[in-house]
């Protein structure tokens, strides 16, 4: 055994070059240019499946191991034991190896792996010039602390192999998301500024991320809170329209819960139920995210459940077609009948994520797919799946709403559904289903995907009513001051009312809207803004008691002209009823999320004794669950 063990020693002795200084500091500066070559551009790039130091490191071990001779691999071998020293030997002079949480946003595709060089020594220099260069140098002083940078979907590598190594310490992936929101609606004087203009809003993806953010638990951010979005979220009966309209807008007036020197003006508006038998075929372009991003449990595998759910809500003359988009954009289901649904769940299960985010050019594919697939009398749809990362192409929010609006009067609407947390781009979503005349929302759960996708899916992609604006003019006779709560991103200018050029908000078959004012009358103590010296005279007089008037814009789908609804607005006016009180501790729930500015004391417990007093009918749960989601809110603040 002695003599074995002699022979083999003397093999890699004899295995092992002489040392050489000016080769080693040749190779190592080889290394440090292919790996600068390899990284490429920080701009418009995302982390993929197999990304940064660590998965580059084991790449380039294992593809230097298959290319070497015997000779190579002792040689190899050698150096990476001199290499763990490396790593070793400052660890136990300045202590615990720290993985910062900086990520590389750069990309290494698998085309620019280094090729194999002539010599074996120089095999080795390009096969480990993926690592970043914190693996190949020595601490500097007795101070220093070697650090690893790593990718995304590094971060997970090293926690599975942390256990082994309990002196690295590895940090989370920072935090990434942007939302689209603005600073609270104000108070506004009546007399100086009687008129309030807005787009309405069926959007329901804030109250599903703020769920997100309180089951994992953590207070939501304020900007994620919309509260038009909280409101819209739960079905509403609404008296439903009995004429030609498309909708019916019921309007109450009561006290406010928080300010008894204060009344809310309550206008809900409910679309004509659906006809699900007499609509027509429908054409689906699936537009899938599938970039590295997108491996998380709560992304892609819950994307290709929640598609399936929609499958079964499909009729046999509906088509379905799937693009994806990552490092390359491409058509992976051309398109099929829905009843072939073998087919297009084998091609749902073979997406893998992967690559970087190609949103420009997967969007320019679903729209020429949608094109081509679209006949006279039918509806066509692209639906985008995504974490809402658009960070190749057209990635600023301003550019992706100008090509959408482009395409959008084609009759092909877009509708977003966003995927999971930590990169989530919410502003962007928005912007893109603002402008493609559809609407934006955000799965967490299968639940969820089923509420939006089976029990909503007339409402989603059958619009029966564009372009709707609310429009309302406060009387100052008798409103001394007013706010709209929520539905910031929404606000239109007073003139865009009538300009029938003007985007707005659809509302789709079944769909109800709910807005709420808060509104002083004059002489309430609850008045915050004092009289003007030289303000101007309260000329309006106060015949009937109106506190103001009402109006609603709205096209007929197809239509260039706007058609107008028009109703006043008095004090005690309408009914509170269950769903008009539960939508008042929604509204207060959501601005106690986002800091609770204009409810004094009133907070989340007045919420849940208001919401679980009004509670009424509530076949699917979603009452409920709000109700818990306020108590975790409430025990979160504490």
């Amino acid at each position: 055994m002695t003599d074995d063990l002699d022979h083999l020693k003397s093999l890699m002795d004899a295995a092992t070059p002489a040392p050489d200084s000016a080769r080693r500091a040749n190779n190592l500066d080889r290394a440090r240019k292919s790996f600068a070559r390899a990284q490429g551009s920080r701009v418009g790039a995302r982390p993929t499946v197999k990304r940064g130091p660590v998965a580059r490191l084991t790449e380039g071990a294992i593809f230097m191991l298959n290319s070497l001779t015997s000779r190579g691999v002792l040689t190899a071998t050698t150096a990476l034991g001199a290499i763990a020293l490396v790593l070793i030997v400052p660890q136990m002079q300045t202590g615990p190896l720290r993985v910062t949480d900086q990520i590389e946003s750069r990309v290494v595709e698998p085309a620019t792996i280094p090729q194999p060089l002539p010599q074996a020594e120089e095999k080795f220099a390009d096969a480990i010039a993926a690592a970043p260069q914190a693996l190949s140098k020595r601490a500097e002083g007795a101070n220093s602390e070697p650090t690893v940078r790593l990718g995304r979907d590094n971060v997970a590598e090293v926690a599975r192999i942390a256990p082994a190594a309990p002196d690295v310490v590895v940090a989370s992936t920072p935090n990434t998301e942007a939302f689209a929101n603005a600073d609270i609606n104000p108070l506004k004087v009546t007399a100086e500024n009687p008129v309030s203009t807005f787009s309405i809003d069926v959007d329901t993806a804030s109250y599903a991320i703020v769920r997100s953010s309180l089951l994992n638990g953590q207070m939501p951010p304020k900007d994620a809170v919309r509260v038009e979005e909280m409101l819209n979220y739960f079905p509403y009966a609404y008296p439903a329209p009995d004429g030609e309209a498309p909708f019916r807008p019921t309007i109450t007036v009561s006290p406010t819960p928080w300010n008894a020197g204060t009344q809310l003006v309550h206008i809900g508006i409910q679309g004509a139920l659906p006809q699900i038998a007499e609509r027509p075929p429908l054409n689906l372009v699936f537009l899938i995210d599938s970039s590295g991003s997108m491996q998380d449990a709560n992304k892609l595998p819950l994307l290709k459940q929640s598609f399936r759910l929609l499958l079964s809500e499909l009729g046999p003359e509906d088509q379905v077609s799937i693009v994806t988009y990552a490092g390359n954009t491409g058509q992976v289901l051309e398109p099929t009948l829905a009843t072939e649904r073998s087919k297009i769940l084998a091609a749902l299960d073979k997406l893998e994520a992967g690559g970087g985010t190609a949103g420009q050019a997967g969007l320019q594919q679903a729209y020429q797919v949608a094109e081509e697939i679209a006949s006279d009398g039918e509806v066509t749809r692209v639906i985008l799946a995504t974490d809402g990362d658009f960070n190749v192409g057209l990635s600023d929010p301003e550019a992706l709403k100008d090509f959408i609006a482009r395409k959008r009067d084609s009759g092909t609407y877009l509708s977003v559904l966003g995927f999971g947390r930590g990169n989530l781009d919410d502003a962007t979503m928005q912007a893109l289903a603002q402008n493609g005349n559809g609407q934006a929302a955000y799965i967490d759960t299968l639940g969820e995907a089923r509420k939006v996708l089976v029990d909503q899916l007339t409402g989603v992609l059958f619009p029966i009513a564009n372009d709707v604006k609310i429009q309302v003019e406060f009387n100052p006779a008798q409103i001394a001051e007013y706010r709209l709560i929520g539905y910031e991103t929404r606000a239109l200018q007073r003139q865009d009312f009538d300009n029938d050029a003007i985007d707005a908000g659809d509302i789709g078959a079944g769909h109800s809207v709910t807005a709420i004012y808060e509104v002083t009358p004059v002489g309430s103590d609850a008045i915050r803004n004092g009289p003007l010296r030289y303000g101007a005279s309260q000329v309006v007089a106060d015949t009937d008691k109106e506190i103001g008037y009402f109006k609603l814009r709205y096209k007929q789908p197809g239509s260039d002209r706007s058609q107008l609804i028009e109703n006043p607005i008095r004090f005690d006016q309408g009914v509170v009823t269950d769903d008009v009180a539960f939508s008042h501790a929604i509204a207060g729930y959501a601005q106690a999320l986002r800091g609770g500015e204009y409810l004094g004391n009133w907070s989340y417990p007045q919420a849940i004794d208001m919401a679980t007093a009004a509670r009424g009918d509530d076949p699917f749960g979603y009452r409920a669950e709000a109700i818990m989601l306020m108590r975790l809110a409430q025990s979160l603040a504490d």
